[in-house]
């Protein structure tokens, strides 16, 4: 795996990694994760000990938005990339004690058919994750810990009291848009919690900055 760089976002847990892609006339060849050389980066020093446990692949149609997910028992970070059309994450930050508490980003990750790399996202357990689509999209996203029922919760991505300010405001304005049309929910994301509703629940505090185990 040859990784590129790495860049942390407005909330510096939020981290982009890129890895190369191998391109010739026949098409390209990628490594998307190999376990020696992804942790023994520097940059990536702050995950090591993670051991992902899941991987999950998911189909999205245009105009799907999904999210925001988050679950406790146990903790849940993830390892999120565009296998094929173009997915926006969404990530919101539901950590009590943090100081970007409610505060959420939007960012970009079309595939990169056409670029000789891709990249990946990783959300660390204590955010709500979601993401949208504007095209027919494939994603996969490695887990830190397995999917655990009754032990979940989801706050609606259109809920008014989430803070966008350190977002992109081109792809807030597109997400408000889809919202406000035709966007494709399922009736759990559609019930969602506003964000003031989930911090009021006793749930809530398994979400403490000192409760929030790394993996």
């Amino acid at each position: 795996m040859k990784i590129l760089s790495t860049q942390s976002l407005a909330i510096k847990d939020i981290m982009i990694i890129r890895f190369q892609r191998f391109s010739d006339n026949r098409g390209y060849f990628s490594e998307p994760f190999r376990e020696t050389d992804f942790f023994a980066e520097a940059q990536l020093s702050h995950l090591a000990g993670a051991r992902f446990v899941q991987v999950n692949e998911s189909y999205s149609n245009a105009n799907v938005v999904r999210g925001l997910h988050f679950q406790w028992n146990p903790f849940m970070g993830k390892l999120v990339r565009t296998i094929h059309g173009r997915m926006t994450d969404i990530i919101l930050d539901i950590r009590k004690g943090s100081p970007t508490l409610g505060k959420a980003l939007l960012y970009d990750l079309p595939s990169s058919a056409e670029r000789d790399y891709n990249e990946w996202i990783w959300v660390p357990p204590g955010f709500a994750h979601g993401n949208y689509f504007t095209k027919e999209t494939c994603i996969e996203y490695f887990c830190t810990g397995e999917y655990s029922p009754g032990c979940e919760a989801g706050i609606s991505p259109a809920a008014s009291d989430i803070d966008w300010s350190l977002a992109d405001p081109s792809l807030v304005a597109e997400l408000s848009g889809l919202l406000n049309s035709d966007a494709i929910l399922s009736e759990k994301d559609r019930a969602g919690l506003s964000l003031s509703e989930w911090l009021a629940d006793p749930r809530s505090e398994n979400f403490t900055t000192q409760n929030i185990s790394r993996w």
